[in-house]
């Protein structure tokens, strides 16, 4: 796979105060040499400042471009990974099975991607940990006409047999991949409320942006899916209609998580600690709907290319679903594995405690256990 690289050039380099010293006579090449030892440091400003006077570290980071990475924007934008001590190499990913299988070959240090893939690519031999969290509740089932009206006048089990024995066929429903947080989501649902078979559906699986086309041009008659695709489904279709959200499908059912291999966590505790800290403050922000966080989002979400108000609403609909407490979603995460396990989704023993590593949030959220807010922290 290939990645595409940030290189950051230092205005102090050698190379260019040797060019200064040839080019100035004696006192100017002085007076230049003092400037340039008072500025040009082995580390910059913020470095000195933010990071103990340590190098910024290169540090591979692995994302989709959707709203439940939100806190990756919000710190992209506002200088908190920089300020961190990250020298960003950012690798955009349009699903979790291609970031599954970079971190299985250790082609990434950190990656924020939604908690079904991290259990897999952790059951593929990636050694790595859930920090912190991003996201819970974030899937939505929308239907479009004629299948909501099958959902609004008469009971949701039957809503499907219903529509297949009028319509004469099964209904097509979009998702995302298999052993992704909306398929399983959605799946989760169909069995345990719902009681139905997946024989009765016929499932299409596709990347978000896929899943957008489809429900816009009615290839399919309903997706299990997340914002901002809620959001820009209903402002261009009056038909479309939300048949359960969140809670319904799976309560606190985890989404997207920030999972760190475990070789950087090591070698960079405080770089992570920082990170962490990030994570929570932009998450205040976002549950907030700051103006400067949701800018950010708008920037990276979908590529930059959704107007501004879709985002503001997603991120509005989004409210109080931003989580940064990794101890949060743990409990539904054993929930989620267990489910997969019996769907045949996911297969092989994982110790899901073992998954998660909560001493970085403890340490700046100033608690010992779930529970705890997720305090501001100075930069």
């Amino acid at each position: 796979m290939a990645f595409s690289k940030r290189s950051f050039s230092h205005p102090c380099s050698p190379g260019r105060r040797l060019s200064n010293w040839l080019t100035a006579g004696l006192l100017l090449a002085t007076l230049a040499s003092l400037a340039s030892l008072a500025g040009c440091g082995e580390t910059d400003d913020n470095a000195s400042a933010n990071r103990n006077d340590a190098p910024r570290v290169a540090t591979q980071i692995g994302y989709m471009p959707i709203l439940p990475d939100a806190q990756l924007f919000v710190n992209l934008e506002n200088g908190r990974l920089d300020k961190a001590g990250i020298e960003p190499d950012l690798v955009s990913f349009q699903n979790g099975p291609a970031m599954v299988q970079a971190l299985a070959s250790g082609q990434l240090d950190i990656a924020y991607f939604g908690i079904g893939p991290t259990m897999v690519a952790r059951g593929k031999g990636a050694d790595i940990r859930v920090v912190a969290a991003n996201i819970v509740e974030q899937i939505s089932f929308v239907a479009l006409a004629p299948l909501a009206g099958y959902f609004e006048n008469g009971p949701a089990d039957t809503a499907f047999a219903r529509f297949a024995k009028a319509e004469g066929r099964k209904a097509k429903i979009s998702t995302f991949p298999i052993g992704s947080v909306p398929q399983t989501v959605f799946d989760y649902w169909r069995v345990n409320t719902l009681g139905i078979d997946a024989s009765a559906l016929q499932m299409v699986y596709q990347g978000a942006s896929q899943v957008q086309q489809s429900l816009l041009t009615g290839a399919v008659d309903g997706a299990a899916i997340l914002e901002p695709v809620v959001s820009i489904v209903q402002s261009r279709s009056d038909a479309a209609r939300v048949i359960a959200s969140g809670g319904e499908l799976f309560e606190n059912q985890p989404g997207a998580v920030m999972a760190v291999r475990a070789d950087y966590l090591s070698a960079h505790p405080d770089v992570v600690k920082r990170l962490v800290a990030a994570q929570i403050d932009a998450t205040k922000a976002l549950n907030a709907g700051d103006e400067a966080a949701v800018s950010a989002v708008a920037k990276h979400v979908g590529g930059g290319r959704l107007p501004r108000e879709i985002i503001q609403t997603a991120v509005a609909h989004s409210k109080d679903h931003f989580v940064a407490d990794p101890h949060r979603i743990i409990d539904a995460t054993n929930r989620m594995y267990d489910f997969q396990r019996e769907q045949g989704t996911l297969t092989g023993d994982l110790d899901i405690d073992a998954l998660f590593d909560t001493s970085f949030f403890d340490a700046v959220a100033g608690s010992d256990g779930p529970g705890h807010g997720e305090p501001a922290l100075a930069n």
